[in-house]
């Protein structure tokens, strides 16, 4: 079965709008892992905007499941993930200014940075993946810079199934996802995931190992309660 990370950034956003510690996002963490989620994903920024790398850290020793950080590799990345080592780092090329992710590495000309960085990250006992779009000759990069996972970015396909073409958006990802499977690489998904898309999703690239959703996921507990909003979301995984 596919497992379910649960970003948890949303939550931070609400918190930092006010101030304070309410919501307090390392007891939201932990309620989730209780509710049912196989891992709680992160995505600190430069201006700590939501998460900030204080969250990180206490978090860190709170997760029992999985922890993913995801985030541009500079530096002040790299030393905070190689000081924490999580269960694994997802590679993203935002930048600083980005409100959210919003495209994959050309991992033909970023080769050499992405080995250098995925190499030391590995010596430190970290799995990586790397955030990339359907574009064939980007998961062949990818296999080459010997990363362990890629992450799909799915906001085409959400997009496209909105409109009712389900079927055409989803050929893309699963040539992408053969391929990826083909080089031995493992398979993540995230962006725009939600209760209405994500069944198909699933159903159509069995070697999804993960899927990590957060602003669809978190926008659903406001009505349906976490609790009852990860049940919905696992089940969709089935």
């Amino acid at each position: 079965m596919t497992k379910l990370s649960v970003n948890i950034n949303k939550i931070a956003t609400i918190r930092n709008a006010r101030g304070g510690v309410l919501p307090n996002v390392p007891l939201a963490a932990q309620r989730c892992e209780e509710f049912g989620a196989d891992g709680i994903t992160v995505h600190p920024r430069p201006d700590e905007r939501h998460i900030t790398y204080a969250d990180v850290r206490e978090i860190a020793q709170l997760v029992t499941t999985e922890f993913n950080i995801e985030g541009y590799p500079n530096s002040t990345f790299l030393d905070l993930v190689k000081e924490v080592k999580p269960h694994q780092v997802t590679l993203v090329p935002d930048a600083p200014d980005a409100i959210t992710s919003n495209a994959g590495w050309d991992t033909v000309k970023h080769e050499a940075m992405l080995r250098d960085i995925i190499s030391e990250l590995k010596a430190h006992g970290i799995r990586t993946s790397i955030f990339v779009d359907t574009d064939l000759k980007h998961i062949e990069g990818a296999a080459k810079i010997n990363t362990d996972r890629i992450e799909l970015y799915t906001e085409s396909y959400a997009t496209a199934f909105i409109s009712e073409k389900k079927e055409a958006a989803i050929l893309p990802f699963i040539k992408a996802a053969k391929l990826a499977h083909n080089y031995g690489l493992g398979i993540n998904a995230g962006h725009d995931l939600n209760l209405e898309n994500l069944s198909y999703f699933a159903a159509n690239i069995p070697s999804l190992d993960e899927v990590s959703i957060g602003h669809a996921l978190i926008s659903d507990a406001l009505y349906l309660g976490l609790e009852e909003t990860i049940k919905q979301y696992k089940s969709c995984l089935k």
